[in-house]
């Protein structure tokens, strides 16, 4: 089990990325190693192979530091991590990137409070609303195609990591029909994370 997410943890990394961001290599490393453990978990989990998960590692933070100047905070440094290791994960089956979609991540928002609200991890919200229902609340005019979602104190990567372990879940994240990605939580004051990621074309 993971430390939960914290406004100090979070204000550390922002001060790392910032640093990283000017070209300092060592606030880079340290950011590495905050996060390599968990990334390798979960490309070694779907690689089976520790050398193709050494280079799938690897092709995620040479992409996450050629990137770095471009990340605008519009998310966590997690999240964005996060994103690109997706990216990764479906380059190395031949599927096209996913890129982040603002409506579906505020879809994905609304379904992680309202998941807490119930105190309860499934598809429907409290009002009945399906996922395409949220989606379409929230803007998105594109083919909604599917939905993940955990109730966990883990990590962003640790997440991930346990949905690729899941055939149900795995599928969402590696459809190759998928184009578009929504992804968010919502954390508890005791520390428990609940978590919504959205996939679409």
């Amino acid at each position: 089990m993971s430390l939960p997410l914290t406004a100090t943890a979070d204000s550390s990394v922002d001060a790392l990325v910032r640093a990283a961001q000017l070209g300092d290599a060592g606030a880079f490393a340290s950011l590495y190693d905050a996060h390599v453990g968990k990334l390798m978990a979960l490309c070694l989990g779907l690689s089976g192979d520790r050398s193709a998960a050494e280079e799938l590692v690897q092709d995620t933070f040479v992409r996450a530091w050629s990137g770095l100047r471009g990340f605008r905070g519009e998310s966590s440094f997690s999240s964005w991590l996060h994103r690109i290791a997706v990216n990764t994960l479906r380059q190395a089956k031949s599927l096209p990137p996913l890129s982040l979609d603002a409506q579906l991540t505020a879809a994905a928002a609304t379904h992680s409070h309202d998941m807490s609200v119930q105190n309860r991890p499934w598809h429907f919200g409290s009002d009945g609303s399906s996922p395409l229902v949220r989606a379409q609340r929230s803007g998105y005019t594109g083919r909604l195609l599917g939905e993940n979602i955990s109730e966990t104190y883990e990590t962003e990567l640790e997440t991930l990591s346990s949905w690729m372990a899941q055939p149900d879940t795995r599928v969402v994240i590696m459809d190759p029909m998928a184009t578009r990605l929504g992804f968010s939580w919502f954390q508890e004051p005791g520390g428990k994370i609940w978590w919504t990621m959205l996939t679409g074309a």
